[in-house]
This record gives structure tokens, sequence and C-alpha cells, in this order.
């Protein structure tokens, strides 16, 4: 049929292009009644699936051995990011020279592959993000639509590129991204991060449009957890990768305050005779927290640089 005729066609274009190697990165988590068929349509595009088995009590990873997939398991739940982690580990283990990491729940389509490897095929991207919101046949739920942008604009202020869909799972790497990039998030934070420290080393972000399919609710994580844990490891992983920006601005900010209650407590007590405790205090306060954060600005930049000298 047409399907396994795209499919045989893509895996023979695969093969003969200058990738060595395509590998599939799946993280799963209790994904039995999901994982034989995604296994099965995947070994149609390449043999090389690798299967993090997140600490499952079922037969995810039983199932994912029996169908050749290379197996990672987890002695306990420890979290997206850990099994995305030890999927890029594994990766850099084989050699790999292009990772796409492909959810377990079912969403994703298979033939969406394509896309996603293709900027890299072609040299344009170093990573590729199957991104939910530029086709417009994906039917997202409207509260889920809500958070991913919100936290997407969050991302954007932290990286070069400006992207629709900062947490799609749907991604493509290639070499230099699994060899300069060491994610350390346990969480879902780990989408964010990969980002950030993709952008500050320079690497080539780019989106395709992918299709998901929503079946009910086939999420496994609490929306306003997975946003919290976003947005703080949005901070976090600012802050470690851009301390002038993320503390010198604000730092100016308070300074400048500071200044603006300084002047207007001497105005006071030039004409009053007295100090005006209330701008004394906001004023002191500004300019010394705006003192701290330029501190902590510097010594955080000459502590990166440092580490990342050694590196």
């Amino acid at each position: 049929n047409d399907s396994y005729y795209l499919s045989t066609k893509f895996k023979t274009t695969l093969k003969n292009s200058n990738i060595l190697k395509i590998t599939i990165g799946i993280p799963a988590y209790n994904e039995e009644k999901n994982i034989a068929s995604i296994i099965t349509k995947l070994k149609k595009i390449t043999d090389s699936i690798i299967v993090c088995d997140d600490g499952s009590s079922d037969m995810t990873s039983e199932i994912s051995k029996n169908l050749g997939a290379v197996v990672i398991s987890h002695k306990k739940n420890m979290g997206y990011g850990a099994a995305i982690n030890s999927i890029f580990q594994k990766s850099k283990e084989m050699n790999v020279d292009l990772l796409v990491t492909f959810d377990a729940d079912g969403q994703h389509r298979v033939e969406d592959v394509e896309k996603v490897v293709e900027p890299i095929k072609n040299n344009v991207a170093d990573l590729v993000i199957g991104s939910r919101f530029l086709d417009k046949k994906s039917d997202i739920p409207n509260y889920r639509k809500i958070g991913i942008k919100v936290i997407t604009q969050v991302t954007n202020a932290s990286i070069k590129k400006k992207l629709t869909d900062s947490q799609s799972g749907f991604r493509a790497y290639n070499q230099r991204v699994l060899s300069q990039i060491s994610p350390s998030d346990m969480g879902m934070g780990i989408s964010t991060e990969i980002l950030i420290k993709s952008s500050s080393k320079g690497l080539r972000i780019t989106e395709v449009p992918i299709t998901v399919l929503y079946e009910g609710d086939t999420s496994t994580h609490n929306p306003v957890s997975q946003g919290t844990s976003v947005l703080i490891s949005t901070i976090k992983f600012t802050s470690i990768e851009h301390p002038l920006k993320f503390y010198g601005i604000p730092s100016i900010i308070f300074l400048i305050i500071g200044s603006v209650f300084t002047y207007s407590a001497i105005q006071f007590y030039s004409e009053v005779g007295r100090l005006n405790t209330n701008l004394t205090i906001i004023a002191a306060g500004t300019i010394l927290i705006g003192t701290v954060l330029i501190i902590a600005a510097v010594l955080l930049f000459s502590l990166v640089s440092v580490v990342r000298d050694r590196h």
C-alpha cells in the first residue's frame, strides 16, 4: 500500500544519504499498551531504536526488548528529563549521527519523522522541533494550548530563536547537539534546558509542522506541576547561561530607582531639615539590592567562564 511504499522509500533514502545512522529514542513509563505498535511502525524507518523504561511496573521493557529495541531500564521512576538524559548518553555511546525523540503515548505520527529530520539532512539545522502549532490540523486541548504558549513565550525570552512550541517532545538532534549538550534536569524542564544551552552555544534551531493525535487526555503529567517545573528550570538555566543579562538588567533597574529615591530623600532633607524615613528606607533598600545583584552577575559570569574554559 501507499504508506508501506512511503516508509520503505524514506528508509532507503536515509540509508543512501550522508547520514550514517538515525536512532529513535523513546522515553516510556507504563506504556505496554502503545509501545509495541509504535516500535513496529518505527522499524519501517530505522532498525536503531532506544527505549528508556523509566521505572515501569508493566511489560514496557520486556515488549521493547522482544521487538529488538535497545532498552535502558531505570530501577525507579525518575522523570521525563532523566529518561531523555539516558537516551542522550546511550546515543553518544552508540555514536549516532541523528537522534529523534519520539513520545510513547501514541500522539506522534511516524509519518512526521521525515519532516523532523529533513532540515538536519539538508544541513540547515542542528536541532529540529516538531511544532504542534504550525499545523492547523492538530486538535490540541485549549488548557494545554494556553499553557504551552505561555511557557514558550518565557523560553523565547532566553533564546535567540523565536519558537512556537518549546515543549514538544518530538525532536531531532544531530551529533553536534549530542556532543555539546549534557542535559541535567530530571523533569519536564529538560525541554527548555536543551533549548537554552543549544542557543547559548550557537547551535541552529528550527521548527517544522507536525500533527498530534489527541484521543482524550493521554498526558500523564499534571499541567500545573509541569508548568511550574518548566518555569523554574527556565529561570535556573537562564541565570547560569546568561548571568550578566539575568542579574545585570534588574540590578540597573534597582540602582536607577534607588538613585531617584536617594535624590528625593536628599532634597527633602535640604528643604525640611530632617530625613524622610520612607524615602530613605526605599533608597537604601533598592541600592543595596541593585549592588548585590550586580556583584552576583559579575561573580557568576566569571565562574561560568572559568568552567567553560576548562571544558
